[in-house]
């Protein structure tokens, strides 16, 4: 399951790496050849970008980090935990609804997946089948009920 986005975060890696240490340093060499820096639109732009990639690189690496410390055996079995498929009632809408809760790397809502980190996401963690849950999201207060919920561990 966290294969997608551990690979997708590391191909971005890896293409930021190969912009950084060779595409980079070509366009600023190139850049540096037309003359006064000072007034160099090519060479500010270059600058500018390799300031970004390197940031950009920092903050994916410490992602993949934190992501590596992800103990599927600590991902408990008899609560809603992240991978778990949950559904629910939205008590005020009257409706059922499907949710996955996912790494916030694969989260896409209109297809019902949801990141742990997000209101939602967060108010579900821990829970069990019959408990509610009131959630203050962007779009005002929900309230819902666990219908049933199977673990990554069912899915698996």
């Amino acid at each position: 399951m966290a294969e997608l986005p551990l690979k997708k975060l590391k191909d971005e890696v890896r293409e930021l790496d190969r912009e950084l240490n060779l595409v980079l340093p070509k366009e600023l060499k190139k850049a540096r050849a037309h003359g006064d820096l000072s007034e160099n639109a090519e060479y500010s732009a270059a600058k500018e970008r390799q300031r970004f990639v390197s940031a950009r690189l920092g903050q994916l690496r410490k992602r993949l980090a934190d992501l590596s410390l992800v103990n599927v055996a600590n991902i408990p079995r008899d609560r809603v935990g992240f991978g778990s498929t949950v559904k629910l009632f939205d008590l005020k809408r009257e409706a059922e609804t499907t949710y996955k809760l996912v790494m916030s790397e694969e989260s896409d809502f209109a297809k019902g997946l949801i990141s742990t980190t997000s209101p939602i996401g967060r108010a579900l963690m821990g829970k069990e089948a019959g408990d509610s849950v009131k959630v203050a999201t962007p779009s005002g207060s929900r309230e819902f009920e666990i219908l049933e919920f199977r673990t990554i561990h069912e899915d698996a």
